[in-house]
């Protein structure tokens, strides 16, 4: 039998085991150096994603894109599968790498942009002084690269601490995600955690995001002669637009729930009463209540007309939901405040008015996942000829990333 070990044997053992712990766990001042140091491959990539049109059902670019992302998630070890994003053009682009932990994530951007065939070559990539300006190149080929680069900086730290690791590049956001929300919503609700990676216009991630619905408004009245027997029409024009000055406070401020009417039609000739009107309104919400409440408001208020013998209606159609506050969000953003304190960096939670895909990952009442908005790189000027990236936020935000990946895997 062997003998007890002594205790200042036992001790050095300990210490020689918690030293070895500490030594494979970077600080993270070393991770952001690691960040910083991936940041010219970061810029090449972000180069190479931005000098393609992806416009929203731009076949050719698209194509082009997605075969580039699925040999780059094959090349970091993913094993990828795509899915037709039907009725949108293009596909669907799902990486999994498994790990030897018990938390799953998932990480998701869009490929597509707002921009025509042609505009990747009349405003190249191009870095000047402290930002990168280009085509999609902050929403969201710049959350593109960084999904990438992050997974690359995991590779090189052989970190495999989660136990799924899940990518989700989509290529029709910019047009309401008609073929990728269904997958966004049921790969969601696999993973503990969901990262989006739309970009910020200040060092921020997002706990709230708006829903957006669109109003119809429909008026029939009566069509007749407007110079000979105007009396004998019943004006759907005219009531259209009493109609319209009745709905205008549909919104709630104290919501922030907003209703603005900002398309209208009438009439196919000036010498005939028109006989159809129809309008069109934006709603951005954020309280889940709100569409209900719209539905009810505007349905209730149509009743009172001007014009006799009009039929006015209206109808709220259901767009991309909201990410509501919530609890496990908020949680997220305390997290990521705190490690990115950690590197001397100050990160704010925010709510934002846009509508993203982060809204079809979260499901109201329940803690899982945790959804968070705005992982990607800084930039401004979106979906215009003046879009840019702040260089100065890729190697944090690479570094935000990673941290909590390796942080919410303990």
């Amino acid at each position: 039998m062997p003998l007890p070990s002594p205790p200042h044997a036992i001790a050095l053992a300990l210490l020689i085991a918690c030293t070895q712990a500490t030594a494979a766990e970077p600080n993270p001042k070393d991770l952001l150096k690691q960040a910083e140091s991936e940041q010219p491959a970061y810029l090449q990539t972000l180069k190479s994603l931005v000098s393609v049109d992806t416009g929203t059902g731009t076949e050719a670019g698209l194509t082009q894109v997605s075969a580039e992302l699925v040999k780059r998630l094959k090349a970091l070890g993913a094993e990828v599968q795509t899915h037709p994003a039907t009725p949108s053009v293009g596909d669907n682009i799902v990486g999994t790498f498994k790990g030897s932990g018990s938390k799953d994530f998932l990480l998701m951007v869009h490929y597509d942009t707002v921009f025509v065939p042609g505009t990747a070559a009349k405003r190249p990539f191009r870095v000047d002084g402290p930002r990168a300006y280009g085509p999609g190149v902050a929403d969201a080929k710049g959350g593109v690269a960084m999904i990438l680069h992050a997974l690359k900086l995991l590779n090189d730290q052989q970190f495999k601490g989660y136990r799924t690791l899940t990518v989700l590049f989509n290529p029709d956001e910019e047009m309401g995600s008609a073929g990728s929300k269904q997958i966004i919503a049921e790969l969601a609700r696999k993973h503990d955690y969901v990262f989006s990676y739309e970009p910020p216009d200040k060092d921020a991630v997002t706990v709230a995001t708006n829903g957006i619905n669109r109003l119809k408004l429909e008026v029939k009245g009566r069509a007749s002669h407007a110079g000979s027997a105007p009396e004998e029409g019943r004006n759907a024009l005219t009531e259209l637009a009493h109609q319209l000055l009745q709905l205008k406070d549909l919104g709630d401020a104290s919501k922030g729930t907003t209703v603005n009417w900002t398309l209208a039609k009438a009439g196919e000739k000036a010498n005939i009463i028109p006989a159809l009107a129809t309008a069109e309104a934006d709603m951005r919400y954020s309280d889940l209540g709100e569409t209900d409440r719209v539905q009810a408001d505007a349905q209730r208020i149509v009743k009172k007309q001007l014009v006799v013998d009009t039929q006015a209606s209206v109808v709220v159609e259901k767009g991309r939901p909201p990410l509501a506050r919530n609890p496990a969000s908020t949680q997220l953003a305390e997290t990521a405040q705190q490690l990115y304190g950690e590197a001397g960096y100050k990160i704010e939670p925010i709510a934002m008015r846009f509508g993203t895909d982060a809204g079809y990952a979260y499901v109201p009442g329940s803690e899982k996942p945790a959804v968070l908005e705005t992982l990607g790189v800084v930039g401004a000027g979106l979906h215009g000829d003046d879009e840019y990236i702040e260089l100065g936020s890729i190697a944090p935000r690479l570094y935000l990333t990673v941290a909590m990946i390796r942080h919410l895997s303990k």
